[in-house]
């Protein structure tokens, strides 16, 4: 495992042929498989597993992603002796859209995706018999694994949250913001319309993105949308948006009765998440005497995760390290 390390410092100066070798094969092994959620709405999810490995990882994707965006991430855990699951949140991936707009990100309660990944924890992670059991969310994974979390406290053994979505960077005052999301949920054209700024799925150069330092792992990203139009999603609705705050008001609220211990990765660059929502979620969890590790990848963009080799490199070192940490 440590020779495995020791390749993320150097990967993307090689990173085609990496991604066209190793990597394709590790994703030829994958399985792909389904279950169906609240409203008869079909989740489709990716699992890589080994008969030898008695840990796994449960991989929680945030808004717009795919499991097809995750192949690397599913390797180094993969190869750090860890079974991977990887989920696509209804809405988006490969799952059913629930708008005939099917760039439209929407869901009619956030409750929705707490739900999903619930259903997924008993059919994969608890009939799994593991020794030990992990779960990884990024952004508003982060948050829909953290609701999960005070739902179920003992489900997890130990959970990293990277940049989760605990409170949105809005281009507006709060106040206004609500006033505005108020207004829209009240007209249904609007409620299901594209949030002010935003619309369809188009593929952003990488000189104006605000996710991501690496070049490499940006235009790969890219390229899975842009290769799949099936998989593509743009802008949230306005009714998504009011969800996301009330959820994340909700995590807060709920933040000292989370037992669970989490490590929360928080990118120091962020510009799409509160950074002072993830603190405040620490400061309130441990001041009621539960474990909250936090960690500033400092320089990192949103996507930590899919960063520079660098930044990415100290992220998955603390993850594992603290997941090891947690038998």
């Amino acid at each position: 495992m440590e020779r495995h390390k020791a390749s993320w410092l150097n990967r993307e100066k090689a990173f085609a042929a990496f991604a066209h070798g190793p990597l394709l094969d590790f994703w030829h092994s994958r399985e792909e498989r389904e279950f169906v959620g609240v409203e008869n709405v079909t989740l489709r999810y990716v699992r890589f597993t080994a008969p030898q490995h008695k840990r796994v990882i449960l991989v929680v994707p945030g808004r717009i992603e795919s499991y097809v965006k995750y192949p690397e991430l599913a390797y180094d855990l993969f190869h750090c002796g860890f079974d991977v699951v990887i989920l696509d949140h209804r809405g988006q991936g490969r799952s059913d859209r629930l708008l005939q707009d099917s760039h439209r990100g929407h869901v009619v309660e956030f409750t929705h995706y707490v739900d999903d990944l619930e259903t997924l924890y008993l059919k994969e992670i608890v009939s799994g018999h593991y020794q030990q059991r992990y779960a990884l969310a990024h952004s508003m994974g982060g948050a829909i694994l953290t609701l999960f979390l005070a739902r179920q406290p003992q489900a997890f053994h130990a959970v990293t949250l990277v940049a989760p979505m605990f409170g949105i960077a809005l281009p507006m005052p709060g106040f206004l913001a609500n006033r505005i999301l108020d207004w829209a949920e009240k007209r249904p054209a609007m409620r299901e319309g594209y949030a002010l700024g935003t619309g369809r799925w188009r593929a952003n150069p990488f000189g104006i993105n605000r996710l991501t330092h690496s070049t490499e792992r940006y235009r790969r990203s890219l390229r899975f949308y842009a290769d799949d139009p099936a998989i593509r999603v743009g802008g949230p609705t306005y009714h998504w948006v009011r969800e996301g705050i009330h959820a994340g008001r909700n995590i807060l609220s709920l933040a000292s009765t989370i037992t669970t211990p989490i490590l929360l990765l928080q990118a120091g660059d962020d510009r799409v998440v509160d950074n002072r929502s993830q603190d405040l979620f620490c400061t309130m969890m441990t001041e009621a005497g539960h474990p909250c590790e936090a960690q500033v990848i400092q320089g990192a963009r949103h996507e930590i995760l899919f960063e520079k080799d660098a930044m990415r490199a100290q992220a998955l070192n603390a993850l594992i390290t603290f997941f090891e940490a947690h038998p």
